[in-house]
């Protein structure tokens, strides 16, 4: 791939201040219903500069959904200010389209009933994409997505692997600077996630591609973002990287211990046995991995040793709770 020459004037692409979104609600009887406004997303503000992978991550309910019809314009925020490669999403969504890319993974962008191949050739028309340029962009997405075995099936007929590999393609043909995705990975087999998720590093790393990713599976995160922005109950909680995610909301690393012979649960400092099956055990530290490690293989004929860091699965969680709880103290 040929590196994308960056943005002139070192404008962030996407430069989110103050943006809130709320709706209006009507309930009760038919006669006598009232209307109740709802706050979706409340006073967000966070930038995401050219060639960045950011992970918008948040629980169901929590308003990303909500910051993203905002940023691809198909919500206009009702407070702040919101500019996406330069643009205002809601008013300039034509000029935005030619410049995003956007991948929701419970939805398709392809026709249905077409060969994948005339999908992507209708994509290039929407697009305006000069044949040419189409052509070198298919190609070179179709041997790195590997799509050749199947451009002559239709879409109905392909596996959701497949599929999800061709709304990239059609989300690509463009050459966005901005790449938007919605659960890329979701309900795919462990194959098709490490091939979307090699892609995605890939694409990044080689054409400057800005990504904008939402999941729950925090492999994804794990693998593609350095940077995380956390939004709870509608509200910016955490913005920073993934190492500061784990120290700001800290989770207990596990000590796996396979013993050479079954034993009573372990008993060292700085670590409390939580869980034992036969010769295993698995140990919650509190204290210095090094020193527990060296305690228990003083004591202990062992056969293995397993250092596991905590998911970031937990570490979210654990930052929801500790949000949930500065709440309720303020309120208080």
């Amino acid at each position: 791939m040929t590196a994308r020459t960056p943005a002139s004037g070192g404008a962030p692409i996407i430069d989110a201040d103050g943006i809130g979104r709320t709706f209006t609600r009507s309930e009760g009887p038919l006669f006598r219903r009232r209307r109740r406004t709802v706050t979706a997303v409340r006073d967000v503000s966070f930038q995401v500069t050219a060639g960045e992978i950011v992970g918008y991550l948040g629980p169901n309910g929590a308003g990303k959904s909500t910051t993203m019809k905002m940023l691809t314009g198909i919500l206009s925020p009702s407070a702040g200010r919101l500019r996406v490669t330069g643009l205002e999403p809601s008013r300039q969504r034509t000029r935005l389209a030619a410049r995003m890319g956007v991948v929701f993974g419970q939805r398709t962008t392809l026709w249905w009933d077409l060969p994948l191949r005339d999908s992507l050739a209708l994509t290039r028309h929407m697009y305006r994409v000069p044949a040419r340029d189409h052509a070198r962009r298919l190609a070179e997405l179709t041997e790195l997505l590997e799509l050749g075995p199947f451009l002559a099936t239709p879409v109905r007929q392909l596996s959701l692997g497949q599929r999800m590999r061709g709304d990239l393609t059609a989300a690509l043909l463009h050459d966005p600077a901005l790449l938007v995705l919605d659960e890329p990975t979701i309900g795919l087999d462990v194959v098709s996630k490490s091939t979307i998720r090699e892609f995605l590093l890939r694409l990044n790393a080689e054409r400057g591609t800005t990504i904008l990713l939402t999941t729950h599976d925090l492999g994804d995160v794990e693998r593609l973002c350095r940077r995380v922005i956390v939004i709870d109950h509608g509200s910016l909680a955490f913005d920073g990287d993934l190492a500061a995610l784990r120290d700001g909301a800290p989770s207990p690393r596990t000590l796996v211990v396979d013993l050479a012979a079954p034993s009573e649960p372990i008993e060292v400092p700085g670590a409390r046995t939580v869980r034992v099956r036969g010769t295993r055990q698995w140990l919650e530290l509190d204290g210095n991995p090094a020193a527990v490690i060296a305690d228990v293989s003083h004591h202990y004929a062992i056969a293995d040793l397993t250092l596991n860091e905590p998911d970031i699965e937990d570490v979210v969680a654990r930052l929801y709770r500790r949000e949930g709880a500065a709440r309720e103290l303020s309120a208080g």
